[in-house]
């Protein structure tokens, strides 16, 4: 039985109950968007062709820039649920939770301008391998803790 991390906290279910419970967790990706780099970056990029129609150029350009909100947006979305498996503090005691969704703001604040859709795509590129990255190390801790935990509970 598979379920993913997004089901497990929609349902109410901790990320440590769901691991030890046995469910196996599938990597997938938080968002329904392209599947490969190739195909973002063909979404993405600007490919100059020939036209004669400005108008035809104009709506191209608001697809196009239609396409890269809803993208970063979906990100932005997919940060803010990730963000809520990190609940411990740092050294100051702010949540780790809060202090990656201030960052995340304020990079998306950064590049709010950004009107090249090249960096715009790398931007977009950037920030789904991170937030996979950080899921799936998040994943890995929390099932070496389990290990640990059960096995300090077979010492007792």
């Amino acid at each position: 039985m598979a379920i993913g991390l997004e089901k497990c906290s929609l349902m109410g279910i901790s990320v440590n109950r769901c691991l030890r419970s046995g469910i196996v967790f599938h990597r997938q990706l938080l968002h329904n968007g392209p599947d490969t780099v190739e195909e973002l970056l063909e979404r993405h990029v600007v490919k100059k062709e020939k036209s004669y129609d400005d108008d035809e150029d104009e709506l191209l350009a608001r697809q196009r820039l239609t396409s890269t909100r809803r993208e970063a947006l979906s990100l932005y979305r997919d940060i803010l649920r990730a963000t809520r498996f990190f609940v411990w503090p740092d050294s100051r005691g702010v949540l780790w939770r809060d202090i990656l969704r201030e960052n995340a703001r304020q990079e998306f604040e950064e590049a709010r301008l950004e009107r090249d859709p090249e960096v715009i795509t790398r931007l977009l590129i950037g920030g789904r391998d991170a937030v996979q990255a950080a899921i799936d190390k998040l994943v890995e801790k929390q099932k070496q803790q389990i290990t640990q935990d059960q096995r300090n509970g077979d010492h007792r």
